[in-house]
């Protein structure tokens, strides 16, 4: 099979699809590696490894877009990019389509099958493709934000490790899934005054019995998120629902109960974002104010750290990519039940249920897609 990886285009994403060492994997196995031209830049591989691992290097997206068979990204195929798509080729990449119609309708009118990193699942059920980024963005909220509560940066001036005689500054994590517990325990680990909020008692647990007395944990009914908050220094956004919008949990209101300078990061913000006032932002302008509160809204921040993300998503991703190119698509998903609750659009038609549901398509199942 042809598989080909392009220059990543979204604004400050560094990150890149394939790796040489992936590249070279897939060559081993018998695939021709199409590779455009400086799409490595961003984690320091040149063309030169690339061609070193097997790879024919492309002067431009256009050619590897239009004629490669399986196409490796890492973010949702920006609008020139999606021009180029057509029915046959296999899109794999993270795509996060509930809270982007556009996007959603385009890939459909393509004809295109995407297979979506951020709805498969492993043998726990859990989100293998998305973990690693999870990890990633967790860590890096805590790091943001602080810099955020910076005074020169907007913020309230608090270290979030206090000193000897002065307080802690108090974070409050919503979530404590991959995000929240990577967050938590950057957070915690910086001498911050540390609180999860989560609806299931079994996370609670989990996150109790790990961080014993080091971080306090709260059931997130509306009240105990209210009242966290307020009393919050920096709050982290880290709720996630599978393939769907991501539900606004911190009202405008409740910015009103906050102190002047306090932050707000929205890790949810590629699933449309948990707080009323998000919208996305860059890490060319990484955040904005409303109501004298400050908001951390970076779309792809592990895209700031793009050679960490890069080889994390391809140690998962890989194996993946591989049994696509070696099987085809369709046996691939009917060997692989989890692989297959990853694919989204297939051939005109929405074969992931919450995003149908959240913009209006008639949902057609997997099973019928691969029939």
């Amino acid at each position: 099979m042809r598989v080909g990886t392009v220059r990543e285009i979204k604004t400050h994403e560094y990150r890149v699809g394939l790796t040489p060492e992936s590249v070279r994997e897939l060559s081993a196995h018998g695939h021709e590696v199409w590779v455009e031209s400086g799409a490595g830049s961003g984690i320091g591989a040149s063309d030169s490894e690339y061609e070193a691992a097997g790879a024919t290097i492309r002067p431009n997206a256009a050619d590897v877009l239009g004629e490669c068979e399986l196409i490796v990204k890492v973010k949702e195929p920006q609008a020139s990019e999606r021009a180029l798509l057509h029915e046959g080729q296999v899109l794999f990449t993270y795509l996060h389509l509930a809270p982007d119609p556009e996007q959603t309708a385009d890939l459909v009118r393509s004809g295109v099958t995407a297979i979506a990193y951020e709805t498969v699942t492993g043998a726990d059920r859990s989100l293998s493709l998305l973990k690693p980024m999870s990890q990633v963005a967790g860590r890096m909220a805590v790091q943001a934000g602080a810099s955020a509560l910076e005074k020169g940066h907007g913020g309230r001036g608090i270290l979030l490790g206090g000193v000897p005689g002065v307080m802690p500054g108090k974070v409050a994590v919503i979530g404590g899934g991959v995000v929240g517990f990577n967050a938590a325990q950057v957070a915690v680990g910086m001498g911050a005054d540390v609180t999860v909020l989560d609806r299931n008692p079994e996370v609670l647990e989990r996150l109790g019995i790990h961080f014993e007395s080091r971080a306090k944990t709260r059931f997130s009914s509306q009240a105990n998120l209210a009242d966290s908050v307020a009393q919050a220094d920096l709050v982290i956004g880290a709720v996630l629902v599978p393939g769907a919008a991501a539900p606004k949990l911190v009202t405008r209101d409740m910015l009103a109960t906050m102190k002047s300078g306090s932050v707000l990061v929205d890790v949810a913000i590629d699933q449309g974002g948990c707080f009323e006032t998000s919208h996305p932002t860059t890490h060319a302008e990484p955040t904005f104010l409303v109501d004298g509160i400050v908001h951390y809204c970076v779309a792809n921040m592990p895209g700031a750290v793009s050679r960490t993300s890069t080889y994390a998503l391809n140690n998962v991703t890989l194996p993946h990519a591989l049994n696509i190119a070696d099987m085809g698509w369709q046996a691939a998903l009917r060997a692989d039940p989890h692989l297959a609750e990853g694919l989204n659009v297939h051939a005109g038609q929405v074969t992931y249920e919450a995003v149908a549901s959240e913009l209006g398509y008639a949902y057609v199942p997997v099973s019928e897609a691969l029939n």
